[in-house]
């Protein structure tokens, strides 16, 4: 075990030791952000606090023109867990624990890395990735601060993420007039049988979607969460509710999607409401998602980052997209671990991260040469 991973997996036990579960968001400014500001000397660090449990910690040091970006809330643990979440064990190939893998492994590589260097660099730590609620970015862009470009961390197998799906959440309701269930019925009347054709409707509509690709990606990804309305049997239903979501690729427009899910049939629901939306990466029209695409990949190919295939899951990478900068993601473990009883990230990954970070900031940085200046990027 070499001494970066050594330190990182120090720093690793004390992060998952903090109960930064998202929900419940019962996460301060003080406990794991008190341990992060004990360990990073000679940063300038400011915690802000946007409410519900979301807090950024931005620390800055010297002039760097990219940005590192971790979220450290985690998901709830689940009881098949078979030793306790907040206890990291290391074996002779993992660490274990509550956000090891997704994604406090690669915040603890970051802090290792911080202390036994001395070149420029910029961390923002984040706890509301998984609120479906994005306070803390929307917070700090606010600012529209001076960076080239955004490297965020979600596990990629320590490659580089340069394009994934848009996430949409959509609740809506049908409407329909109660009554004894023995009659003829009109499409209208029964609010559940409004929702059951709409959903056949859906269905079949993402099914013609199968044709269209971006970087490798294909079709459209749609799911129906929730389906509730109705009394009883013999009662024709007043009121329905669905909830779905649905994942576009880089090149469908959020916007006409939402437009074609609400009409698809007759009569349209009543209330129908877009509860989150997160933006593909990169964000953009064809032509500026391409264009940001090559960007990316010009800058993990200056940092010998290996890239790897576009991803189905979503990331903060396109909030960051959204506005205007180079981003992509890049960390350590595998997404198949995250949100699982004992999750785990390699140490063989782990290794790999901090030694990447390091030699960024040790010997690009270091060196006072430039990481990156988006101006000669196409």
């Amino acid at each position: 075990m070499s001494a970066l991973l050594d330190d990182t997996l120090r720093h690793l036990r004390a992060l998952v030791s903090f109960d930064t579960r998202n929900p419940p968001r019962e996460i301060g400014t003080g406990g794991i952000f008190d341990y992060l500001r004990d360990n990073l000397p000679g940063f300038d660090v400011t915690v802000t606090d946007y409410g519900a449990g979301a807090v950024t910690l931005y620390a800055v040091r010297g002039t760097p023109k990219v940005l590192f970006n971790v979220h450290l809330d985690t998901v709830p643990d689940s009881p098949h867990w078979t030793a306790s979440p907040h206890e990291l064990r290391v074996t002779e190939d993992r660490a274990i624990g509550l956000g090891a893998c997704d994604i406090k492994g690669a915040a603890a590589a970051l802090v290792a890395v911080a202390n036994v260097t001395s070149g420029d660099m910029a961390l923002l730590l984040s706890t509301d990735e998984e609120a479906n609620d994005p306070r803390c970015i929307a917070g700090f862009l606010k600012d529209k601060p001076a960076y080239d470009a955004i490297i965020v961390a979600e596990p990629t197998k320590g490659e580089a993420v340069l394009a994934h799906r848009g996430i949409h959440s959509v609740q809506m309701r049908f409407k329909g007039s109660a009554g004894h269930a023995s009659g003829e019925q009109k499409p209208s009347d029964s609010a559940v049988h409004q929702a059951v054709r709409w959903g056949a409707a859906a269905l079949d509509y993402v099914e013609k979607q199968a044709h269209e690709r971006f970087g490798g990606l294909t079709g459209l990804r749609f799911n129906i969460g929730r389906v509730d309305g109705g009394i009883k049997a013999n009662m024709i239903a007043p009121s329905a509710e669905v909830r779905f979501g649905f994942r576009p690729l880089p090149t469908m427009a959020p916007n006409e999607l939402l437009h074609t899910f609400r009409t698809l049939v007759e009569p349209q629901p009543v209330e129908f409401e877009e509860l989150f939306r997160g933006d593909s990466l990169p964000a953009g029209d064809t032509a500026t998602a391409e264009a940001r695409r090559l960007a990316a990949r010009d800058l993990a190919d200056e940092l010998n980052i290996p890239i790897g295939n576009a991803v189905d899951f979503w990331t903060e990478a396109a909030l960051f997209s959204a506005a205007g900068y180079i981003s992509f993601v890049y960390g350590p473990g595998d997404i198949a671990q995250a949100h699982t009883a004992d999750e785990w990230v390699s140490l063989e990954q782990l290794q790999h991260y901090a030694d990447t970070i390091y030699r960024i900031i040790d010997e690009k940085c270091g060196q006072g040469r430039p990481i990156f200046d988006s101006r000669d990027h196409g």
